[in-house]
């Protein structure tokens, strides 16, 4: 029996894995070929709606995250990234949450978010 599903796989990564009761979601981030001209607050809304998307895929929501890793290309972003991200959650489903500065796989990009949550209905 396989206790591990996956959505969305490929030789390089699956984008969604449920395992053990968890739901792990791969980095996630504005469409490259769209984000030249997004600015911060644009690319978080379209992070977190990938998230929202991805999330549901494997039957659970944002109410279940556990924690979050953001990755800004620059932490003069942060204010921006945040007032989007407190517009998205609240104080009493809010996840542990790490921000780090990183060079991202684009210049364009300006975020991404890793995400780890309890599972809803894929594989416990």
């Amino acid at each position: 029996m396989n206790d591990i599903e996956r959505k969305h796989a490929n030789a390089r990564m699956s984008k969604v894995v449920c395992h053990g009761g968890l739901v792990y979601l791969c980095g996630q981030t504005a469409n490259a070929s769209d984000s030249a001209s997004g600015d911060i607050q644009a690319q978080t809304k379209e992070v977190l709606s990938r998230i929202d998307a991805l999330l549901a895929e494997g039957g659970t929501d944002r109410s279940r995250i556990l924690s979050v890793t953001i990755y800004l290309a620059s932490m003069d972003d942060f204010a921006g990234m945040n007032s989007v991200w407190e517009s998205w959650t609240s104080a009493d489903i809010a996840p542990a949450r790490t921000t780090v500065q990183a060079q991202l796989a684009s210049p364009s990009l300006r975020v991404e978010m890793t995400v780890v949550a309890a599972a809803g209905t894929c594989l416990a």
